[in-house]
This record gives C-alpha cells, structure tokens and sequence, in this order.
C-alpha cells in the first residue's frame, strides 16, 4: 500500500511538471502564437472562408483520395476533442482560476487554430495510402516523411508510441468511467453493465474502420453540440441581465485575478492563465497532433484546403462550446456556490431548466460526448498502431480498446489519470518540434495557394492547374538547416504524398 501511494505521488509530481505553467503550457501556446505570425493571422483572415468551405462547400467530395468527406474528417476531430471535459472540466477551471481563465482559454483557443491548420496541412502533405487502400496520415508520418533522417524517425515513432498508449486514457478508460459513473449515479445502472453495452456498440462501429467512424460522427457531432449549446443559451438568455457583468469580469479577471466572491477562494492572474491555457489546450488539443490524423483520411483537393477546415474545429470547441458552459455557470453564479465543481454544470441545467429537462441534457450530452470521444481517439489510436507494427496491428488494436472500455467503466481511475496525462504530455513534444521545423514549408504552400485561390472557391482543375506552377524548393529554410533539408517533390511526382 505504501509502495502505490508513493507511486501514486510520483506520478502525480511528474505530471504537475509537465503540464505546469513552466514546461508543456507554455510551449503549446508559445507554438500557437510563433504559427500564427508565421502564418499573418491565417485564423482571422480566412475565417468566413473557412467555415463556408468546412460546411457548405461540396467541390472538394469528388477529389481524388481520401477516405471521409471533408466534413465527416471534422466531425471526427470534434468527436475526439468535444468530450466530457465540456461539460464538468471547464467548470473545475473556473473553480480555481476564476472567471479571468475564460479569457486566457479564449486567447489559446484563437493562436491553437493556427497549430489546427498547420497539423491538418500536414496530415494530408505526407499521408500515404496502406496495405488496405485506407489513408494514413498525422504526425507519425509527416515528422518522418517531413524531416528525412534519424531525428525525424525518431520523433516518428516517439510519438506513435506515445500517442497509441495516451489514446487509452483520454480517449477511452476517462471517458468511459465517466459514462458508467453518471449512469449510475442518476439512473442506477451497474457499472459494468454499462461498460459491456458501450464496448459493443464501440466494437460495430469499428468494424467498419474510418468510413464508420465518419459516418457516426457526423450525424452524432452536429445534434450534441446544437443540443447542448442551444440549452446554454437558453440558461444565458434567462440571465440575460448578468451577461454584460459577466463578460467584464472575464476581461478585467484574466489581469487582475479574482478576490474571494462565495464559496470561491479567490485566485491571481497567474493563476488564471495556467488554468485557462491548460483547460483550452486539453480539449481542443491543438499542438497534440491528433487532429492532424483525422484530416488526412479526408478526400480534399489540396492540404491548404483541409488546414481550414480542420481549424475550425477548435474554434467550435472552445470559443463556442465551452465559452457556453462558463457563460452559463457565471450569468447564473453557479460558480460561487459551495459545491464541488464536478456537479457545477448539471446545478445550473436543473436550477433553470423546468421540468427536469436540464437533468436529462446533461446525461445525455454527457454520454453522447463520451461515447464519440472514445470512437475518435480509437482511430487515432490505432493509425499509430499501423505506423509502429503494419496493418496487422490493427484488428487487435480494436479488441483491446474495447475491452478496456468495460475495465474504464469499472475501476476507479486516479492511477490511470496520472499516467496518461504523462503520456498526453509526451506525444506532443515531438509534434511540436516537427511543426516549428516544418513551419517554412507550410507557409510557403500556405501562400502559394492562397495567392491563387484567396477565398477557397477554386474547383479541382482550377487547383491541378495553377499548382502547377508551385515553387519546387524550400526558400525559408533556416530553421530546416540544422535538422535536416528536405528536398519537396515536385507538383505531381509522388501522389502517394499529394
């Protein structure tokens, strides 16, 4: 007992350096903002554009390659990244760094765009097509593929291995406990029923790999976040008084920290930005490389093109629903209350939603968030599974998964926390290396593309035609020098890479 409460300490320590406001936080934000003047604010001036090309432009669905439509890649991304921490993380944020954390979370989640795009940019530059005609594409490739050497391999299987263990947690034991604690919480259902029920409903999504996983998210995505931000809003509207005030002391908080206000303790500005850059990255997870996996399986006319779309899933997680869930815990002062954060959230749906119906939002939203969390990060999990062992890796890497569904449903999980938070932390450093030596590359495209097709209406021939034309070497390549020169395949020479 001694020996695992030690353990158990240690990993704690390890994880509090890692993900503290010295090491990791900075890093990811320091990425975000170098990506964002490298890329003359991609995020802000391609904004509309954008969003008209992630959900109203079909010219891209005939595209050669790729697996998903474009759309179906996004709602992957969200479904890895929208997940319980919505709902109950946000609120613990809020719980110790007050409502400034919002703001610094806000602040992240813009500069995280402009990793989003880098990564997915990537994720379709380098992805290759495998043994079973599937694309295969994200970090594991393109910090091999981009970085020809023993470093970039290195940093190639570094992060598969890492990223293939840290999917068991985040994207599956987590949210599985957090499925069968709820349900058994409020509709008495045993634990491992649940754990059993969800594994198999797992299981026959994944029997049909990434076309199923696609499919499922796509219709699941888009009903869970209207559901649950338009209940938000509602809350918002009902408090609509508070709204002004509270936005205030978002801005004015996030310098100034806040005193003590109820049953909150009080927090400084430092204080609020660790929260709310840790909280912020956590759940859109730009920087960690994942999103770079689900662009690469989309059918897209050129990686410029998925980059956008990809980025606006993190605009969706957190300025739109967790902006949601602090702005309906603060109008209604929920997070003064004297009452554990885990429950903040459900406190303000059944406080001022009649008849029981915010009970039953927040079940639902929770499941439905969890449930799609666990298929995204199953194929993150297994893509990276592919890279370090082939195709044949696969199959067993889906029956595991599902079998530690049921074990997250069953067991209490403070060990498993730790040490996949150890294991989150380090699957993103070597993306992070990858995407500032790979930065000249992608600004370099970035502009090329966009100096012929500024608002993204160009349709495929258009593409293939002015491409044609794109430069052929690197010109920025000081940062490349020291690690590796990366000679670029010339329009049309490799389409395994295109």
């Amino acid at each position: 007992m001694f020996f695992m409460e030690a353990f158990q300490e240690l990993l704690d320590f390890v994880s509090s350096v890692l993900w503290g406001p010295w090491f990791l936080v900075p890093l990811l934000l320091g990425t975000g903002v170098y990506l964002t003047i490298r890329l003359n604010l991609v995020q802000v001036r391609q904004f509309w554009s954008a969003f008209r090309l992630a959900f109203f432009d079909k010219q891209d669905e005939d595209s050669a390659g790729g697996d998903i439509s474009q759309f179906q890649a996004l709602a992957t991304a969200l479904a890895a990244t929208v997940g319980v921490g919505n709902i109950v993380g946000i609120a613990s944020v809020i719980a110790l760094g007050g409502p400034g954390a919002v703001f610094w979370m806000w602040i992240t989640g813009l500069v995280g765009m402009a990793s989003k795009y880098s990564e997915a940019f990537l994720g379709v530059r380098f992805r290759s097509v495998d043994d079973a005609g599937e694309c295969s594409g994200g970090p594991q490739y393109y910090l091999a593929k981009g970085i020809p050497n023993k470093f970039g391999a290195a940093l190639s299987v570094a992060f598969s291995i890492f990223a293939a263990v840290a999917a068991f947690g985040i994207g599956n034991m987590v949210q599985g406990n957090a499925i069968a604690v709820n349900l058994e919480q409020e509709l008495g259902i045993a634990p491992v029923i649940s754990g059993v029920v969800l594994a198999v409903l797992v299981g026959l999504v994944l029997l049909g790999g990434i076309t199923s996983i696609g499919r499922v998210t796509s219709l699941l995505v888009p009903f869970m976040v209207l559901l649950y931000v338009g209940s938000c809003l509602v809350i918002i509207g009902m408090n609509g008084q508070n709204l002004v005030p509270a936005l205030t002391m978002i801005v004015t908080d996030a310098f100034t920290g806040t005193a003590a206000i109820g049953g909150f303790a009080g927090s400084g500005m430092l204080v609020a930005l660790q929260y709310g850059v840790a909280r912020s990255l956590a759940s859109n997870e730009s920087g960690m490389g994942s999103g770079g996996i689900a662009a690469a399986a989309a059918r897209t006319a050129h990686p410029v093109r998925q980059g956008m779309v990809s980025m606006t899933q993190t605009f969706i997680d957190t300025l739109i629903v967790l902006s949601c869930t602090s702005l309906v815990l603060i109008t209604t002062g929920v997070w003064t209350e004297k009452i554990p954060a885990g429950v903040m959230t459900a406190t303000a749906f059944n406080t001022w939603l009649p008849g029981g119906v915010g009970h039953w939002i927040v079940i639902i939203g929770i499941v439905l968030y969890a449930f799609s969390t666990i298929l995204g990060w199953a194929y993150y999990g297994e893509r990276c599974t592919e890279r370090l062992v082939g195709r044949r890796g696969v199959r067993p890497y889906r029956l595991l998964w599902c079998l530690v569904v049921v074990l997250g449903a069953a067991i209490p999980l403070e060990m498993a926390w730790a040490i996949m938070d150890i294991m989150n932390a380090l699957m993103v450093l070597p993306n992070l290396i990858g995407l500032i030596i790979l930065a000249p590359l992608v600004v370099r495209e970035t502009k090329h593309y966009l100096a012929n097709d500024p608002k993204l209406r160009a349709n495929v021939d258009d593409i293939a035609e002015f491409m044609q034309g794109a430069p052929g070497d690197i010109e920025d390549n000081d940062a490349l020098d020291s690690v590796a020169h990366i000679k670029e395949p010339e329009a049309g020479e490799d389409s395994e890479d295109s």
